[in-house]
């Protein structure tokens, strides 16, 4: 039976931010709709189209931020990052250099090239590399208490679990 890990949840709130973000080429379709040229049907039908546009990838952006989960389920920790899914054996993970760190203090894990992520104040979801090019496959909702678990091949996995200690005790609990 799959255990769940609560994800810590973002500091602020970066939905605010998205929709902000979302929010300036929405006004600018707007705009482009008001103060148009002359009574031309493209003059309204493409800023309404391009503002419904933006709302539909600000709502699925949305949905997508809120897909974040850590579970262990037999042997495997699942770990499922907006878009992101990465499965991982726990005997691949070197459970004895893992370790909860504050990324502030400790910047060589710190998420600093997007590979192929999903990256907000607040929230970095996906494959990234560190400052030294290190592979790091994130989901980093808290930067002040994030498990870090090097991969025996090379490479980590960084999570921000509610409690990213019981987490670890639990990877390295006999039966895992």
């Amino acid at each position: 039976m799959p255990k769940d890990f609560p994800v810590a949840e973002p500091p602020g709130n970066p939905r605010l931010l998205l929709a902000i973000l979302m929010g300036v080429p929405v006004l600018i379709a707007v705009a482009l709709m008001v103060f148009g040229v002359g009574n031309r049907p493209l003059s309204i039908i493409l800023p309404v189209m391009l503002a419904g546009l933006f709302v539909a990838i600000f709502f699925g952006l949305g949905h997508m931020m809120e897909r974040r989960s850590i579970a262990l389920d037999n042997g495997v920790l699942d770990i499922g990052a907006t878009l992101y899914r990465r499965r991982v054996p726990v005997h691949e993970i070197d459970l004895d250099k893992a370790r909860v760190v504050d990324l502030s203090e400790h910047v060589e894990w710190r998420p600093f090239v997007k590979t192929n992520g999903f990256s907000l104040p607040g929230l970095h979801a996906g494959w990234f590399r560190s400052r030294n090019l290190t592979s790091l496959f994130c989901l980093v909702t808290n930067r002040q208490r994030v498990l870090v678990l090097p991969l025996r091949a090379g490479g980590a996995v960084l999570l921000s679990a509610e409690k990213p200690t019981e987490l670890l005790n639990a990877l390295r609990s006999p039966g895992t």
